[in-house]
């Protein structure tokens, strides 16, 4: 199961596990999965269509067996215009809604004694950026939630892992202007920003066999630019 799977990093993970011959399960809000995936509707802030998007995956493929927690939205000023409803959008959907995820996932995956949960976090989360203190807060906290479930699910053959993407030719940075995009590539070692697919492969590599001896990781996929953290 891809959450937020109908476009940037998200399409292309779906895309990716499909061409692995994988049953893929996408859930977007307003639909337009990859061809060939199980198209869900699914908004991660209501529990119930959560535990509904489980329940429809279960009955066409069986038990998901891997989770791609990606689904994630952000809602950018300084702190001193920053909302509370700026806040609590972002919160709730890019921690607390991976939360669920994972919380309803870990039920089959503890059945099986084996699963893959993987969520996606940023750059931000580690660094920080200045006008997305929500963001980064949600971002960051993916990574004590992967680590403590690491340490929960571990016995069971379960694994959690964080991959951590810098800027990625997205819609998500589409809106930047061009100096806004000449900046942060200098401050890339590699001096591009990334393609949604070097972080598709990278979410595929954990979820495959040869990663089962890797859990409680963050893999950046950021060119060099959280170099340290």
């Amino acid at each position: 199961m891809v959450t937020g799977g109908n476009r940037g990093i998200g399409r292309a993970v779906a895309e990716a596990f499909l061409a692995q011959g994988d049953n893929v399960a996408v859930t977007t809000r307003t639909g337009g999965a990859p061809e060939g995936a199980l198209d869900i509707r699914c908004d991660v802030t209501d529990p119930a269509q959560v535990d509904a998007a489980f329940a429809e995956a279960e009955a066409a493929h069986g038990p998901v067996e891997v989770l791609v927690a990606n689904a994630g939205i952000t809602r950018d000023t300084l702190v001193l215009r920053m909302s509370d409803e700026d806040w609590d959008d972002v919160i709730a959907t890019n921690l607390t809604g991976s939360f669920r995820l994972a919380r309803r996932a870990s039920k089959s995956m503890l059945r099986l004694r084996r699963g893959r949960i993987v969520f996606v976090s940023s750059v931000v989360g580690l660094l920080g950026s200045a006008g997305q203190v929500n963001y980064a807060a949600s971002k960051s906290g993916l990574v004590g939630m992967a680590r403590s479930l690491a340490r929960e699910l571990g016995s069971r053959g379960i694994t959690a892992n964080v991959v951590a993407p810098g800027f990625v030719d997205t819609d998500m940075t589409a809106v930047l202007s061009d100096d806004q995009k000449a900046g942060i590539k200098q401050q890339v070692p590699l001096g591009r920003t990334a393609r949604p697919e070097e972080i598709a492969a990278a979410i595929t590599f954990l979820a495959s066999e040869q990663a089962g001896y890797v859990t409680g990781a963050v893999i950046p996929v950021d060119g060099g630019l959280g170099m340290g953290h």
